[in-house]
């Protein structure tokens, strides 16, 4: 009998003509080349091999969603949320980023639902190992979600106050890697509220402070905080997609940085990437957005905010003369840039951070380069190497702040804090760490069953 192989209790992405089917909890059999049998409880034939495939797709909540979806099924979804919930998601979001070789995040973090909410996502925050600035935010938050939608009147409750200002006191956390920021998109707010939260955020010390602008879909954040006196460098401005010349320059003028993220961007339809658009490359960086939206991997954003930017470039060639351009005007030594030094500039860390240099924080990714994808490139071209060729697969040690977080490319275990500024109390793997991941998911969707989308979407947006 030929050699046999049970796949057992995984996700298969089934085609019935065009159609993809989600065959939950499902094996497949293998019998020599060929696929024998799809179904549940199959059996493996005598000295036949079997693989758990148990959880092997965890993600994927969006990928069909624009900005108006998002904003219902993701960003409001933090109703359904536990502090516990919090903790588990944000530190396997923190651990995805060191994972995929990112060692420093600027965390503009939508979750401030109450004191508890704040602590454990920053509790987990410091426990994965990620340097991270904590950007704590301003949310609307709801206060019933059934068949009914109501958002809570009052944004600035106490707790609210009182939270910022005994978590800025006690920063910082995780042995000095994470500090906090200040997060805020009510621009709609009058003005003397915005300059006065504001104003407090950087009297309380909060070194960056984040903001979201697309135009036209967003108020203009760039051109208020210019009115309100508020622009200045310790701010970093999410997107920036349509940005007029005048709002570039008045970056540009103020020392801002934007962050580009390409991958959410080209799919939630608020405009063009402007990474690399000359008004604004000098004063760019790129980042990520959600999670449950796209992966963490930087480097895959990189690319795509690179190579998507090139095809804007031969496109307007085309259209003004009739023929490609000549040669690439954007090249791979400043898209590194963007995800390194350009990224420590923007969040004023520079001197830390963002190249390595003796006397800069031990922050260092290695990587396989006798890998199938490196090999032969990273000889002939290091750089085309990591941006055009590497993948997460390819990075075999993370390194944060002199402590190795990713040693032969597996995750080391995690110190699980007390508390924010706390102490180690246990140490979990990434198996046990993604088992309390899955259960927590599974309660958020029971929290979330008869939550009417629609009525969601009309109160936020409007009829359609």
């Amino acid at each position: 009998m030929a050699n046999s192989i049970l796949l057992q209790n995984g996700t298969v992405l089934f085609h019935e003509g065009n159609k993809v089917k989600f065959l939950h909890s499902h094996d497949v059999l293998i019998q020599g080349s060929e696929i024998r049998r799809i179904g549940q409880d199959l059996e493996v034939p005598l000295n036949g091999r079997t693989i758990d495939c148990s959880g092997k797709i965890l993600k994927g909540r969006h990928g069909d969603n624009v900005l108006a979806d998002y904003m219902v099924s993701g960003m409001l979804q933090s109703f359904n949320y536990q502090p516990e919930d919090m903790f588990w998601g944000q530190l396997a979001g923190c651990i995805e980023s060191i994972d995929s070789g990112v060692t420093t995040v600027v965390d503009h973090a939508n979750l401030t639902y109450s004191p508890e909410h704040a602590t454990e996502a920053l509790r987990a925050t410091a426990s994965s190992g990620l340097r991270t600035i904590f950007c704590y935010g301003v949310m609307p938050r709801l206060k019933k979600w059934t068949s009914e939608f109501e958002i809570d009147k009052e944004i600035f409750p106490d707790w609210w106050h009182s939270t910022l200002e005994t978590l800025a006191k006690s920063q910082p956390f995780g042995n000095g890697r994470v500090t906090l920021g200040f997060a805020f998109d009510m621009f709609k707010l009058p003005r003397d509220i915005v300059t006065d939260i504001w104003t407090k955020c950087r009297g309380l010390g909060l070194k960056i402070l984040t903001t979201h602008y697309s135009s036209p879909a967003m108020p203009n954040s760039i051109q208020m905080l210019s009115d309100y006196g508020l622009l200045d460098r310790d701010i970093i401005v999410s997107h920036a997609n349509n940005i007029a010349e005048k709002d570039a320059l008045t970056l540009v003028k103020n020392d801002v940085y934007i962050s580009s993220t390409p991958e959410t961007e080209l799919q939630f339809g608020p405009g063009d990437v402007v990474a690399f658009r000359d008004d604004i490359r000098s004063h760019a960086s790129v980042g990520l957005d959600c999670h449950s939206t796209n992966s963490s991997d930087l480097l895959t954003q990189i690319r795509m905010c690179l190579q998507y930017s090139r095809a804007v470039v031969a496109l307007k060639s085309f259209e003004q003369e009739g023929k490609p351009p000549r040669e690439l005007t954007i090249k791979l030594e400043e898209a590194f840039n963007l995800g390194t030094i350009q990224g420590a500039r923007a969040a004023n860390m520079e001197d830390q951070i963002g190249s390595i240099a003796e006397g800069k924080l031990a922050d260092i990714i290695v990587f396989d380069t006798q890998s199938p994808a490196m090999v032969c490139a990273a000889e002939e071209n290091p750089l085309a190497a990591v941006l055009l060729h590497a993948s997460v697969r390819d990075i075999e040690t993370v390194i944060i702040d002199g402590v190795i977080r990713k040693e032969n490319k597996k995750l080391c275990q995690v110190e699980i804090l007390t508390e924010p500024s706390g102490t180690a109390k246990s140490h979990l793997s990434w198996g046990e760490i993604s088992r309390n991941l899955l259960d927590s998911r599974l309660r958020i969707k029971m929290r979330g069953e008869g939550q009417n989308y629609t009525v969601a979407k009309q109160t936020l947006f409007g009829a359609a």
